[in-house]
């Protein structure tokens, strides 16, 4: 069993059963065809209903996790020289909602997302229920030469997003999808409004490790700049200590603050 399988926790069938009972009622259907996801994830059971729904069960112990989780990179956040960011939310109910709301404000402002049916409770877990994207690819999936020409996109989305006083709190390469020839983002997270600056570095600083081991520091900075400024990414550099030593990223940091400072001695930053 991984950790992540352990640390996530196993659902006995009976309550998954419920669940997609539950399901079942609300959308009318006399029956569903359920298959489970081995995602990398640490904070659901994820699962893609009828080949239409993409749905995430949370329990108590998921909670709790994300609690673990939020303190750790609060503590982080402080190391790079901030007060940490990062809310905890006070359950599996709350947990499910904070991200249905953040993909909601995402397709809000125009950037794509998969649409936010809704969220309801079934035996104390939170089911999480978003629309499907049955041709998506995650960056793994692609070669590098896709990967370079779409992360200009990645960048413009993500100051988009910053632009209008979001943040995502949680890029990596599997919550960044291409469906279609068009980027997607998944799992966003929950950040204080009065840090959003520090949380603006912070996705930057992700977004920099996820592209790097796919088409190295010099493309990925490069494609960051057209969106951002040389002091926008002295910010993230504070950041990259902290991001390089989460278990979902590995990447180059130093490769990657040498490109930034390459970049702002070149602006005389």
């Amino acid at each position: 069993m991984s950790i992540r399988r352990l640390v996530r926790g196993t659902i006995e069938w009976e309550r998954l059963e419920a669940v997609f009972v539950e399901m079942a009622r609300r959308y009318d259907r006399p029956e569903l065809r359920v298959e489970f996801l081995d995602a990398d994830n640490w904070l659901s059971t994820p699962c893609v209903v009828d080949e239409r729904w993409f749905v995430k069960i949370i329990t108590r112990q998921n909670s709790i996790v994300h609690a673990l989780f939020t303190g750790a990179r609060n503590l982080g956040a402080f190391s790079s020289g901030t007060e940490g960011f990062f809310e905890h939310s006070a359950g599996p109910v709350e947990m499910a909602e904070q991200e249905l709301e953040a993909t909601e404000r995402m397709r809000e402002i125009g950037l794509n997302a998969p649409a936010p049916i809704e969220v309801f409770e079934v035996e104390d877990m939170a089911v999480l229920v978003m629309e499907y994207l049955p041709d998506f690819r995650t960056f793994e999936e692609m070669d590098a030469e896709e990967v370079e020409h779409l992360a200009p996109e990645v960048f413009e989305s993500l100051a988009a997003m910053h632009d209008n006083r979001l943040a995502h709190g949680d890029l990596r390469g599997e919550n960044v999808l291409v469906q279609h020839g068009e980027v997607y983002f998944i799992d966003a997270t929950t950040v204080r409004e009065d840090a959003i600056e520090e949380a603006r570095s912070y996705d930057l600083a992700c977004a920099l490790a996820a592209l790097e081991p796919r088409i190295g520091a010099r493309a990925a900075v490069a494609a960051a700049a057209k969106h951002y400024s040389p002091d926008e990414l002295l910010a993230a550099r504070d950041f990259l200590d902290f991001v390089n030593i989460r278990p979902d990223h590995d990447f180059d940091a130093v490769s990657v603050k040498g490109e930034i400072e390459k970049l702002a001695d070149a602006n005389g930053e």
